[in-house]
C-alpha cells in the first residue's frame, strides 16, 4: 500500500528532478571549425548567376563588367591560341623560385632571431625598418641590380616574401612554452634536440600563418612584377587586356590570379593538416 503519510511532492522538486536527469549537451569541442563542404562552391555558384543575370538583363553594362559567359569565352581563346600554358608556366616559374628561396632564408633568419641573442640585436631592429617599406617601390632598383629579366622579378618575390616569415619565425619560437623548454633541459636532451623536438614543432602554427601572409604577398608581387618588362606571365596578360580596354580579358587573367591564390592556400591548409595534427 502507498505512504500515505509521505509528504506531497511539490511541482517546482519535480521539474528540478527532470532537469537533473536530463542528459547534459557536449560543450567540449574546444571550438573546433566544422567542415561545411559545398557551401562555399554553393554561395559562389550563386554570386556568378546573378553576375551573369544582370548582365543580360542590362543591369550590369556589359563594358564595365561582362558576363561571366564572355570571360570565359576568352579564356577558351587563350587556351586554344596556345598562349596559356605559356602565361601560367612563366608566373608559377616565377612564384616557385621567389616563394621557396624567400620562404627558406626567412626560416634560417628567423629562428636565428628567436634563438640567438645576438642575431636578435643585429637583425630584429633592421626587419623591423625595411618590412613596412612597400616591395614594388623596390623594383626600380631591383631591375638597376639585376635587369629586366627574370633576376628583378624573382627577386621582388623573394624580397616580399622573407619578412613576413622572418617575423612569423621569431614570434613563434617567443611564444613556445618555457616550461617545455625547461622540462627539456631537465631531462638532458641537447640543444639541437630541444629545438627540434619542442621548439619548432610548437613554433609551427605561426610559421605556416606567416607562409600564408607571404604566399599572398608574392602573387600580388608576381603581378607587379610581370606588369614591367614580361613578355609572358598573368599580370602581363592583364595589363595587355586593360591597355586593349579588353574587359572580358580582363576578368580572364583576374580569374586565372584567384585560383593561382586558392590553389596556393589549399596546399598551405593540407599541410597544416599534415604538421598540424597533433592539435586536434
Amino acid at each position: 500500500m502507498a505512504d500515505l503519510t509521505a509528504a506531497p511532492v511539490s511541482p517546482e522538486a519535480r521539474t528540478q528532478e527532470r532537469d537533473e536527469a536530463r542528459p547534459v549537451r557536449f560543450r567540449g569541442g574546444g571550438f573546433l571549425p566544422r567542415p561545411r563542404r559545398f557551401v562555399g562552391l554553393a554561395v559562389f555558384l550563386v554570386l556568378i548567376v546573378l553576375w551573369e543575370i544582370g548582365s543580360r538583363t542590362g543591369v550590369i553594362s556589359a563594358l564595365v563588367l561582362p558576363a561571366p559567359s564572355e570571360a570565359w569565352e576568352a579564356f577558351t581563346d587563350l587556351a586554344a591560341s596556345g598562349n596559356l600554358q605559356k602565361h601560367v608556366s612563366a608566373s608559377l616559374q616565377r612564384l616557385a623560385l621567389g616563394f621557396t628561396a624567400g620562404t627558406l632564408l626567412g626560416l634560417i633568419v628567423g629562428t636565428a632571431v628567436g634563438l640567438s641573442s645576438l642575431a636578435r640585436a643585429a637583425i630584429a631592429p633592421l626587419v623591423s625598418a625595411i618590412f613596412p617599406i612597400p616591395k614594388i617601390a623596390l623594383l626600380p632598383l631591383f631591375i638597376i641590380w639585376f635587369g629586366i629579366g627574370e633576376g628583378s622579378k624573382v627577386a621582388t618575390i623573394l624580397f616580399g616574401c622573407f619578412f613576413p616569415t622572418v617575423i612569423a619565425t621569431y614570434g613563434g619560437i617567443d611564444s613556445v612554452d618555457r616550461a617545455l623548454i625547461r622540462m627539456g633541459q631537465s631531462f638532458g636532451l641537447s640543444r639541437w634536440h630541444i629545438i627540434r623536438k619542442i621548439v619548432l614543432p610548437a613554433a609551427l602554427p605561426a610559421i605556416l600563418s606567416g607562409m600564408r601572409i607571404s604566399a599572398s604577398i608574392s602573387i600580388i608581387l608576381l603581378v607587379a612584377a610581370e606588369m614591367i618588362g614580361a613578355e609572358y606571365g598573368i599580370g602581363a596578360y592583364v595589363l595587355l587586356a586593360g591597355n586593349l580596354m579588353s574587359t572580358d580579358q580582363l576578368i580572364a587573367g583576374v580569374a586565372m590570379l584567384s585560383i593561382l591564390g586558392l590553389t596556393v592556400n589549399f596546399l598551405i591548409t593540407r599541410a597544416e593538416r599534415h604538421f598540424l595534427s597533433w592539435r586536434n
